[in-house]
């Protein structure tokens, strides 16, 4: 159930600011932006525990490894263009290397950012992420999970963790109550023809499709992999046993990220026809962001098409 829309970012602001009241070691590092990443709460809260580098990505990750040294608990928030893409070598080399517990956002996920272009759309950011030894990887698919994701980044890990989030507003439709176990799928709808697997903003456009699928007599499991490292191979194993198709969906480039993830685990232990339902392995633009999710196909409609072809194949 839809509660209404909301920011993924809001949602990472809260669990920031709730961080900071649980924890007096957490700090956060800003470049240049506090406000469109979700770092105001933090801020405004604790501004003896903001620390401000300006437009540096690479030094906010050098001082937070610093930080970490030290034992407190670093949080670094900007686009994720700049925190994965800019900053890859300092967080593989000063992060990753020693296995430290900085907590990187990336914010301004996918083209739902919108107007402002391909040079800030992150469409990348889980592929490299993801390939980074010690590194945990997150994609929340609402605001309500998204707060349970940094806290589970601050509470329950003890190495890096990066926590990809969008800035538009979208349907905020999970439950506190449901908590946040790293490294576990959560099943958000049961199905027997296929399953889809989905991260991010795509969780809510799944259910969708599930319905439309429903509408023709196609059983639609729906999982929200809301961890891409370690990923959830129990859920998937079984996915693909009990339901014999998967189609993966994401706000991401359709290489590298959770479908190829997914694919790992189903070619090494039960192959299974599978499609994938993402960026077709190109920039995006700018426009409006709804807009934008239609024309590069990141819809349910597009979801149940390919459940649609995926169970034939199946069959």
């Amino acid at each position: 159930m839809n509660r209404g829309d909301k920011p993924t970012k809001s949602g990472f602001g809260e669990g920031l600011l709730e961080a900071g009241k649980q924890f007096p070691g957490v700090f956060c590092i800003a470049a240049d932006i506090t406000t469109s990443v979700g770092c105001n709460f933090f801020a405004d809260a604790f501004p003896d525990r903001l620390i401000s580098l300006g437009i540096a990505e690479q030094n906010c990750v050098g001082v937070a490894a610093g930080l970490a040294l030290e034992g407190k608990i670093p949080v670094f928030a900007t686009y994720a263009v700049f925190a994965a893409l800019r900053a890859a070598d300092q967080i593989r080399v000063s992060v990753c290397y020693n296995n430290l517990h900085v907590v990187i956002g990336g914010a301004h996920a996918g083209v739902s950012v919108g107007p402002d272009g391909a040079t800030h759309q992150a469409l990348e950011d889980i592929g490299i992420m993801r390939v980074l030894p010690n590194m945990t990887v997150l994609s929340p698919c609402d605001a309500t999970q998204a707060r349970l994701a940094v806290l589970a980044a601050v509470g329950q890990c003890r190495g890096p963790v990066y926590i990809r989030y969008g800035r538009e507003a979208m349907p905020d439709f999970t439950f506190s109550k449901a908590g946040f176990s790293i490294g576990r799928a959560d099943m958000l709808r049961e199905g027997s023809n296929l399953t889809i697997i989905a991260t991010g903003h795509m969780v809510w456009e799944a259910l969708l499709a599930a319905d439309l699928l429903e509408a023709e007599g196609i059983s639609a499991r729906v999982l929200n992999m809301h961890t891409i490292k370690p990923i959830d191979r129990e859920a998937i194993i079984r996915a693909a046993r009990e339901t014999g198709a998967i189609v993966t969906a994401e706000e991401h480039q359709v290489n590298c990220g959770l479908g190829s993830a997914v694919a790992e685990v189903v070619v090494t232990h039960l192959p299974v026809p599978m499609a994938f339902v993402g960026m077709p392995d190109r920039f995006g633009e700018s426009g409006a962001p709804r807009q934008l999710m239609e024309k590069y196909g990141l819809t349910a409609a597009e979801i149940a098409e390919a459940g649609r072809r995926i169970v034939k194949v199946a069959r």
